[in-house]
C-alpha cells in the first residue's frame, strides 16, 4: 500500500491558515449574533409589581401598578377573585374602584379620590408607574378607604393581572406571589 504524501508548499499553508481563519471568524459571529439576540430580548423585558403607599400625615393612600423592568408591560387583563367568584374588570368599565364600591357600597361616599381605568392593551413604560386609584386630602375617606380594603382583603380578595411585552411574551402576578411568572 502506498500512502498519500502531501507535500506541503507555501500555497497550502497559506490556504489551510485562511479556510482556519474563516471558519473561526465564522463561529465567532455565530456566537456574536446568539449574544446580540439575548441583549435585545432582555432590554424589552418588563416586570410589574403592584404598590401601596399609605401617608396617613397626608391623609393620602395610593395603589399603583409600577414596572420595574427595561421595557414596556402591556396589561392583558385584570381578574378579581372574592369569595370564591371570579370577576373580570372589564365588567366594571375596567376600574378597580368601581369593582371595590360593589362589594362595600359604603366606598361609594368617597369624595376626594382619583381613578384609572385598567383596560387591555394600556402600555405602562419602563420605569414608570401607573396610578390605578388614590385617595387624598380627607381624614375621612382615608379612614374609610383603608378600613374597607383591609375588610376585602381579610375576607379574600385577591387579583391576577396578566400582561405581555412588546414580543408577545406573556407574565402574569398574583396577590399572593413574589414575582411576575412567566406563561408559556
Amino acid at each position: 500500500m502506498s500512502k498519500l504524501k502531501i507535500k506541503w508548499n507555501s500555497d497550502k499553508i497559506v490556504s489551510l491558515s485562511a479556510m482556519s481563519i474563516s471558519i473561526f471568524t465564522l463561529i465567532i459571529f455565530i456566537y456574536q449574533t446568539n449574544l446580540m439576540s439575548k441583549q435585545n430580548y432582555l432590554s424589552i423585558l418588563p416586570y410589574v409589581q403592584i404598590s401601596i403607599s399609605e401617608d396617613k400625615a397626608h391623609k393620602t393612600f395610593s395603589l399603583d401598578i409600577k414596572n420595574h423592568g427595561v421595557g414596556p408591560a402591556i396589561i392583558e387583563s385584570v381578574i378579581i377573585y372574592y369569595k370564591g367568584e371570579k370577576h373580570d374588570l372589564r365588567d366594571y368599565d375596567n376600574y378597580l374602584y368601581n369593582y371595590l364600591k360593589s362589594e362595600m357600597p359604603i366606598l361609594d361616599s368617597v369624595n376626594f379620590f382619583s381613578s384609572s381605568t385598567l383596560d387591555r392593551g394600556i402600555a405602562i413604560p419602563a420605569n414608570s408607574n401607573y396610578n390605578v386609584f388614590k385617595v387624598f386630602e380627607s381624614e375621612r375617606d382615608y379612614d374609610l378607604l383603608t378600613k374597607s380594603l383591609g375588610e376585602l382583603l381579610r375576607k379574600g380578595l385577591r387579583y391576577e393581572i396578566t400582561y405581555r411585552s412588546i414580543q408577545d411574551e406573556r407574565w402574569i402576578i398574583h396577590s399572593n406571589s413574589e414575582g411576575p411568572q412567566k406563561l408559556d
